[in-house]
């Protein structure tokens, strides 16, 4: 058989091996990518060689139906980001304009697409700088790209790039930063043909003022209570470029959380994002404020115990239970003193019962002398004393399982 019709038998061995489809799979990093490309901020996913962001961004655009743009950022010049002067006719008049180069008018006539920067650890000083502009403004040279274009880049990190560059810290605070991992059973279900989808978050119209005026509260009051935190430099060259805290990250913090809130997306992908724009440490100190802002006020509950509605989590049910002692402290009324007890019987039905011990003991050591015992105190008497039984139970037999000091010798 001839050489050519054995290259075409090959051409089509090729196209069965690339004829995939999608399926709707829920995908926590896959969530909180599409999140951040929705609220049209800059995203940046770090991971291994071979780990996937190429073809997590290619199929991406796909879904979303946008035209990829890519470019190796390391390969070009920084005159291709920033403009190529050209010379008119009365450079003396009208200037000398920085012409853009052809991927940029090419997303320009087409009005929107996707711009995949792709190994940008790669791309050395002078390139970073370059790109300063096109990643914050979205302007090339003299051009400004519309508003239906986002941008999306990909890095490996320094020690596995080649000749890698650590980012610099004001090109690295310009991107949400996402942690790009393989999934075991979707490389597996992939490499089989089927591929999740992505999908833009459904955002729910009727909450929008409500999750705008959340995300304010909760970033401003924990701003409020964190000043050191409004804008902190890491000393370290490698975690500068990567998240950290300043006035413009946080303002991306506050866009992602009001998107999340919209969509209603999962505490998972809330907290990948908010660590992706301002790090770990701040982040999780977000979170946990926002945790409390979620929180019922103990006042509502006390003024109507019978329908009070507590938390599923552990933790927070916890903590509602002692934010509703310390109210009753703070105004100890025999009224409020009988709503409390009828809550931690609510707490007591509906969850753990050890939850409960704690926020009961603080709430009996409240009584006053001329206050009558509720009958609800009775319900609650076996699992405080069950729980204390066993507590001694561990004490004890912790007790006898240590080895004394003078044995050891």
């Amino acid at each position: 058989m001839p050489a050519a019709s054995q290259l075409d038998v090959a051409g089509d061995l090729l196209a069965l091996l690339g004829e995939t489809t999608t399926e709707p799979r829920p995908d926590n990093q896959l969530e909180a990518l599409t999140l951040a490309v929705a609220a049209d901020l800059p995203v940046l996913l770090w991971g291994e060689p071979g780990i996937g962001k190429t073809a997590a961004l290619t199929q991406l655009a796909a879904s979303l139906d946008l035209p990829l743009t890519t470019v190796i950022a390391s390969v070009h010049e920084p005159s291709d980001f920033s403009g190529l002067p050209v010379v008119g006719d009365d450079p003396a008049q009208q200037g000398v304009p920085m012409a853009p180069p052809d991927w940029a008018v090419r997303l320009v006539r087409a009005g929107r697409g996707l711009l995949f920067l792709d190994e940008l650890s790669t791309a050395p000083p002078a390139v970073q700088a370059a790109l300063l502009r096109l990643v914050l403004e979205r302007r090339v040279g003299a051009l400004q790209l519309p508003p239906g274009v986002r941008i999306v880049a990909a890095a490996n990190p320094r020690s596995s790039a080649a000749d890698g560059w650590e980012l610099s810290p004001p090109l690295a605070n310009r991107f949400v930063h996402l942690q790009w991992t393989h999934d075991h059973e979707v490389v597996v279900r992939g490499l089989g043909g089927t591929w999740p989808r992505a999908t833009l978050p459904r955002l729910d119209a009727q909450a929008l003022p409500a999750a705008v005026d959340f995300a304010r509260r909760a970033v401003c009051g924990f701003l409020t209570t964190r000043p050191p935190l409004v804008h902190r430099l890491p000393s370290g060259e490698t975690r500068r470029g990567g998240a950290w805290p300043s006035p413009r990250s946080w303002d991306m913090t506050l866009r992602l959380i009001a998107f999340a809130t919209a969509a209603g997306s999962s505490r998972e992908v809330l907290s990948m994002l908010v660590r992706g724009t301002v790090g770990d440490g701040p982040a999780l100190e977000l979170l946990a404020a926002l945790d409390r802002m979620e929180l019922p006020d103990p006042e509502v509950l006390l003024a109507d115990p019978a329908t009070a509605d507590l938390p599923e989590r552990g933790d927070q049910r916890q903590a509602v239970l002692e934010g509703i002692v310390s109210a009753v402290c703070r105004r100890p009324e025999k009224a409020r003193w009988d709503a409390a007890w009828a809550i931690m019987v609510r707490a007591l039905e509906t969850g753990a019962p050890d939850l409960v011990v704690v926020p009961a003991t603080s709430l009996a050591a409240l009584r006053r002398e001329e206050w009558d015992v509720p009958a609800e105190i009775e319900r609650l008497a076996g699992a405080v004393s069950l729980s204390r039984r066993a507590d001694e139970a561990a004490e004890r037999s912790a007790g006898r399982t240590a080895v004394p000091a003078g044995a050891r010798r």
